[in-house]
């Protein structure tokens, strides 16, 4: 342990065990971590190389406040720690223990693992909780993943985490907004509750960065509560630190001889030249979204095709993996490949960490990813492809080796790998839009959000973008506190604000029935399923209206809840079941949201006339306004055309509205080909979102058409109307 702290004058000698060890000397055979399905699930456990470790690191966690565990990819740390205290006894007396992961399908996964090695249902011992999803039983469950997000707004209704003896962060190098968040508000927890434990957890971190984040012993103790009375020995403020080995198998790694333009190309044709070999084991290949996995698994199908004629031992079956994936298809993807078939999985950034796919001996990596920012200036995000940091390549990298020696194939030359990948990834809290996150500070009452210990510390100028934006949704007062009842509502509800204020003013306008449909189905990733353009487009426009997509959605409800949520229809109609039955779900939880709110709840639709049908439409799209009034924009006369391409129309350029100079007034935005109105020219509009692609384009989603005069009914503090100047010309 060469550089890392030990556990104070402590006498590890009743632990039964040394730091001081070799561990190369450690008798047996050395630690496999590949699943092996004909040994049992014990003697699984006891191959893993943190099994050495497990009385170090319930010694650590015993005399620490927290404790950082650098574990290797591999090394078992996700699923064996949290047993590991189970089996201490951290989860006695009615206590949990909690892991947090990054991303709700490691969260699913990890949970299903776990409960399948202590021989329990899942959602009885094991439990997982993910936003609008909780898989566990209160008073039966002992372990509980859940995403950081999820034990964040777990904190409103207990601030202190008092059913938690032990709160483990797994992967927080990824640095995720609400990873960060957590850190910091588990830091003022400790201050209060000595007795909680923190457990920090990843593949690679900054080790020591964290430690003295979290170091407190020069800090002066408050008085302790009487409600929280701290039993037996106080433990250590110093973080103790152990680093824990994992990848038992070297990967070699290779690099192009020369740049290619082209690296979904460059990576079929990696994955052909690695199948050619006809040597066993699986490959992984990492690209930036859905579409590029995609398009790979498209073309390496018809590879496969191609091969067959061949004397190849080994068939190719290509399988995608991204989050917009359907659950089923996702877990599908982790079930080993049938006897004689090589599974070649197509995936972005989210099977970098946390999750395991058994049998991966080859990696492709493109060494880019998509990388979302914010721009403080023009309330804006890019998503933009990025290259990867060295950390993220290391971490790809460990996805093979798993099995037996693996290797690695970088789709790009050696010399740029190192000197144009950075170190590290920039922190989510510093290219993040802050305002659910500064709400949610507030609502646990950190009011002086400017005072706030972060990891990484937020640009000045995004958060003053946050508070603008919750003042000018209601939610905070002229003190930049939380306004009551707006603001505290608003916090309650588990959406995004402008999504929460719409919920709010449907009460207000007897429209809640409506708008809730909308807000459910804009929590899901899509309803449409995937296919070509053409196939997508004609199914839309059966349901498709000039007001825009907003309401065409309610369409695609009504439609759906008029077969009987039939399946069949939904497949018929491109329309995603799943999707919609997990929009169904979530649209019952928000319902019950406001009646324990005590909000008045109505349809404007239902029963009403086609004489009175459009006065009823027209309050659903302003109560969608009332959530949505920041993102408006206006139609100008400009026409852009894109000159390579004969058949282009041109696209409308749209403005924002509450621009006033600078970044914002250049921002050019249009309406996205996903759009209903894509086609249209509406003179006003709003966005739930819009993201600038790599043409510089920002491209509006999910797009409201609007009355100008709106703007200043619904938000007469931001927009106000001036009169034209007939001399003035653009």
């Amino acid at each position: 342990m060469a550089g890392f702290l030990r556990p104070g004058e402590r006498a590890p000698v009743a632990f039964g065990l040394s730091f001081d060890s070799d561990r190369g000397e450690a008798g047996g055979a050395a630690p496999v971590y590949n699943k092996n399905e004909r040994l049992a699930l014990a003697e699984q456990r006891r191959r893993l190389p943190i099994y050495a470790h497990r009385t170090e690191l319930l010694y650590l966690v015993e005399t620490h406040a927290t404790t950082v565990v650098v574990g290797e990819t591999g090394s078992g740390k996700t699923t064996q720690l949290p047993q590991y205290l189970h089996e201490a006894g951290w989860t006695q007396g009615g206590k949990l223990v909690a892991c947090t992961q990054p991303r709700r399908v490691a969260a699913m996964t990890v949970a299903a693992r776990v409960a399948e090695e202590m021989g329990c249902r899942l959602g009885q011992e094991v439990g997982y909780a993910i936003r609008f999803e909780d898989v566990s039983t209160p008073g039966v469950t002992k372990i509980r993943f859940c995403t950081d997000g999820v034990l964040l707004r777990e904190m409103m209704s207990d601030p202190l985490l008092l059913k938690y003896s032990v709160v483990m962060v797994d992967e927080a190098h990824e640095r995720s907004l609400a990873t960060d968040m957590l850190l910091g508000l588990l830091k003022k927890v400790q201050r209060r509750r000595p007795d909680l434990r923190v457990v920090i957890s990843s593949a690679t971190i900054e080790a020591e960065k964290m430690a003295r984040f979290f170091d407190t012993s020069n800090v002066r103790r408050p008085r302790a509560h009487a409600e929280l009375p701290a039993e037996g020995a106080a433990p250590s403020r110093s973080p103790a630190l152990m680093s824990v080995e994992g990848r038992t198998h070297s990967v070699q790694v290779h690099y192009l001889e020369a740049p290619t333009n082209d690296y979904l190309t460059a990576a079929v044709e990696a994955a052909v030249a690695i199948h050619r070999e006809d040597l066993p084991g699986d490959i992984l290949i990492f690209l930036t979204g859905q579409d590029e996995c995609e398009t790979v698994v498209r073309l390496l199908e018809d590879e496969g095709r191609r091969l067959q004629r061949s004397k190849l031992k080994w068939r190719l079956k290509p399988v995608a993996l991204y989050a917009g994936l359907p659950a089923a298809h996702q877990l599908g993807v982790f079930e080993p490949a049938p006897r004689g078939v090589r599974k070649v999985v197509v995936a972005t950034n989210i099977a970098e960490t946390s999750v395991t796919l058994e049998g991966i001996v080859y990696v492709v990596d493109s060494c880019f990813a998509k990388q979302r920012c914010y721009n403080p200036l023009t309330g804006l995000e890019s998503l933009l492809i990025a290259p990867i940091s060295k950390a993220s390549a290391a971490q790809r990298a460990g996805r093979a080796g798993r099995v037996r020696p693996g290797h690695c194939f970088r789709l790009c030359t050696e010399e740029d790998y190192e000197s144009k990948l950075p170190a590290t990834t920039v922190p989510e809290m510093q290219r993040s839009d802050l305002s659910g996150a500064v709400l949610q500070l507030k609502s646990l009452g950190v009011d002086n959000i400017m005072t706030f210990e972060w990891l990484a510390p937020p640009p000045a100028e995004t958060m003053i973008r946050a508070l603008e934006t919750l003042h000018a949704l209601g939610a905070l007062d002229l003190d930049a506190r939380l306004s009551r009842p707006v603001g505290t509502q608003v916090a309650d509800l588990p959406l995004d604000p402008p999504l929460a204020r719409m919920l709010l003013a449907s009460s207000e306008l007897g429209c809640t029935a409506e708008v809730l449909t909308v807000v459910a189905m804009l929590s899901v990733q899509s309803v449409w399923a995937p296919g070509g353009k053409r196939e997508v487009d004609e199914a839309k426009a059966r349901f498709s209206v000039a007001e825009g997509d907003l309401i065409s959605y309610l369409n695609v409800w009504k439609a759906w809840g008029e077969s009987g949520r039939s399946k069949k229809w939904a497949v018929a109609h491109r329309v995603m079941h799943r999707s919609m039955l997990r929009a169904a779900d979530i649209r019952e939880q928000l319902q019950a949201h406001l009646r324990r709110l005590g909000l008045r709840q109505g349809s404007a639709l239902e029963g009403v006339s086609l004489l009175d049908h459009a006065e009823a439409l027209t309050t659903v799209r302003k109560a969608l306004a009332a959530g949505m009034f920041i993102n408006a924009a206006k139609l100008t006369e400009e026409l852009a055309v894109k000159l390579s391409d004969q058949q282009d129309m041109g696209a409308s350029v749209y403005r924002l509205v509450r621009s006033a100079g600078g970044d914002a007034a250049a921002a050019k935005l249009r309406i996205h080909h996903s759009s209903v109105l894509f086609r249209c020219r509406p003179q006003w509009v709003l966005f739930y979102a819009a993201e600038q692609n790599d043409s510089g384009w920002y491209e509006m989603r999910d797009v409201l058409a609007i009355e100008s005069a709106w703007l200043t009914e619904l938000a007469p503090h931001m927009y106000r109307l001036v009169p034209l100047n007939p001399q003035l010309r653009r």
